[in-house]
């Protein structure tokens, strides 16, 4: 009988146990799950946030109750000086092992949904964009120099079809350029360090609480699973790729959208 690889047969142990990640953006939505999913595999998390205090400590509560350690790191990432900060807080004199590239710019809610086009294209392009290259690059040489490593980007199931409207154009060329950008790192890194993406499609978080009809509709009916996708579920796919599980993965972007159905055809 042929033996089991070992990344099957290590799983009686925590998938992440002795492991150390960074979570930008982990104090809310899709970045607390990744941050939660990590945690309860038992790496230790880095968490950072740009200013929701409460939620981070709240998180970081759950983090020590499940006996994994981290550090807390609070700033805006749209500060070249605050990346680098970051990276020297969490990295020290060596690296991490994984690093998740999740903080992104809300324009959808609260006080920037009303920003100029203009304005909303250059607070995304700052730090869905510009801080994902400058983390990545910072961290992947220190990667490198430790002989292994992860990173993982945050894109847009739809920067590939594209959307119309405002939203559907910045988002799109923010995300593609994320998108674009790990393949080429993955390149540049590898063997030695491995670089994927993720797609989320239709999740529910802050913005999907004040959906329409219409946008409850059309996320329903773009997903072939035909409903909003949860942060958990791309937490766990975030955690397929920080696992030895995908460890023959690299330079991809992995859609995580209850497979696209093709774009939304009922009426606004």
């Amino acid at each position: 009988m042929a033996e089991l690889p070992s990344n099957v047969t290590n799983q009686r142990k925590p998938l992440m146990a002795g492991r150390s990640a960074v979570v930008t953006g982990s104090a809310s939505g899709i970045g607390r799950a990744i941050a939660l999913a990590f945690a309860y595999s038992g790496a230790d998390v880095h968490l950072h946030t740009r200013a929701n205090r409460a939620g981070l400590a709240e998180l970081r509560e759950q983090m020590t109750s499940l006996g994994v350690g981290g550090s807390d790191f609070v700033g805006d990432l749209a500060d070249s000086s605050t990346c680098q900060a970051l990276v020297a807080q969490t990295c020290g004199s060596g690296a991490v092992d994984l690093w998740v590239n999740n903080a992104g710019v809300d324009v959808l809610t609260g006080p920037a949904a009303d920003w100029s086009f203009d304005r909303k294209l250059e607070a995304l392009w700052q730090v869905d964009v510009r801080a994902t290259m400058e983390l990545s690059r910072a961290v992947g040489e220190r990667m490198l120099a430790c002989g292994q490593g992860n990173i993982i980007n945050i894109g847009w199931d739809q920067a590939e079809f594209g959307m119309e409207g405002d939203s559907g154009q910045m988002f799109a060329a923010v995300k593609a350029a994320v998108m674009a950008f790990t393949r080429s790192l993955a390149r540049s890194l590898a063997p030695t360090v491995r670089v994927n993406c993720l797609a989320p499609g239709w999740i529910a978080t802050k913005w999907s609480g004040n959906a329409s009809d219409y946008w409850n509709r059309r996320a329903q009916g773009e997903a072939l699973l035909g409903r909003w996708g949860t942060p958990e579920d791309v937490a766990a796919a975030a955690l397929f790729l920080a696992s030895e599980q995908s460890q023959f993965i690299t330079g991809h972007t992995l859609p995580v959208n209850g497979g696209f159905a093709g774009p939304y055809q009922g009426e606004a």
